[in-house]
């Protein structure tokens, strides 16, 4: 879908004023987002069985977009899916949503499902499988006022489901063990939630990866995760920065007994946990590294390398 086409396509979307609470682009055209729909017999509603990947849009500009279309594409192929649309359109797709909405920090989602399968057919091989994208107001794990004085969290009974099982590198909508660790989290006084795997390692929470600092070192889960993009822009940081990293297997007291933890996601960068399983971690406050790290994470968004700014009309 090239401009001259995209252009025509969102001016037969109607009054600009109707996204305002964003825009989605569902069957080839675009709609207010309250208005996009998933047909019901689409195995990616009934199944789950869908990929996505969520880049965000921060004053006016996408932040490392690509590194997101490049995990979409990884996904798709990895459950045998295939796009109806290459790269740039889909990039297109995105940018014109945002100007739809002229949000200028937005959440930017593009999905594929199975799709729907021909009428008797139980073989996911016969189902065409469908794109959709869509852009809202930024969505924060934790707002700002919440990243100021951490996070409390804690280490959920809950298991989180298995790599052998589910691909955790596939971004997926198998939320089911992370919903359960939030309701166990909110039983005991946490605001969110840190699953473990079989040997009771940490691994991620409800859309983020974890990181947790002793003497200066930082260590992350390097098994049964998601390499989440800001995960990978914190391992550049500080490899940059000359701060210790190590991905490896984190056994949940390690996590209890840190100076600082914190997490990293798209919804909301480098957000520091301050309070575990009701006890205070290091000062009970963001830690120096925390705040280093958080603080040159959203410097980065004004690097031309990593920064797509978005026409708006």
């Amino acid at each position: 879908m090239g401009d001259e086409e995209l252009e025509q396509n969102a001016k037969t979307g109607g009054d600009s004023r109707a996204y305002a609470a964003g825009a989605a682009f569902v069957e080839g055209r675009f709609v207010p987002v309250a208005e996009a729909r998933v047909p019901i017999l689409d195995w990616g509603f009934l199944r789950s069985d869908a990929t996505y990947d969520v880049a965000h849009v921060w004053r006016g500009s996408f932040f490392r977009l690509e590194d997101h279309l490049d995990r979409f594409e990884r996904g798709v192929a990895r459950l045998r899916m295939s796009l109806p649309y290459g790269r740039e359109e889909i990039r297109n797709v995105l940018l014109g949503c945002v100007r739809l909405s002229g949000l200028r920090d937005a959440y930017a989602e593009i999905i594929c499902t199975r799709g729907v399968p021909p009428p008797g057919s139980r073989d996911p091989r016969d189902c065409e499988n469908n794109f959709f994208a869509f852009v809202v107001p930024f969505v924060w794990i934790a707002d700002p006022h919440k990243q100021e004085r951490g996070l409390h969290a804690t280490i959920s009974r809950v298991r989180r489901i298995a790599p052998e099982s589910v691909d955790p590198t596939v971004k997926n909508y198998h939320w089911l063990d992370l919903q359960k660790g939030l309701f166990d989290a909110y039983d005991r006084g946490g605001e969110t939630a840190i699953l473990v795997d079989a040997g009771d390692n940490v691994v991620e929470g409800p859309g983020f990866n974890v990181f947790a600092v002793k003497d200066g070192a930082i260590s992350t889960p390097e098994h049964g995760v998601l390499e989440g993009i800001t995960r990978k822009t914190v391992i550049e940081l500080a490899a940059r920065d000359r701060i210790p990293l190590e991905a490896r297997p984190v056994p949940a007291e390690e996590l209890r007994q840190a100076d600082e933890v914190f997490v990293s996601s798209t919804a909301g960068g480098v957000i520091p946990i301050t309070t575990v399983d009701g006890e205070a971690v290091g000062g009970g406050r963001p830690g120096t590294v925390t705040r280093r790290l958080r603080e040159a994470y959203w410097d980065l968004h004004e690097d031309p390398r990593f920064s797509l700014p978005v026409a708006y009309g």
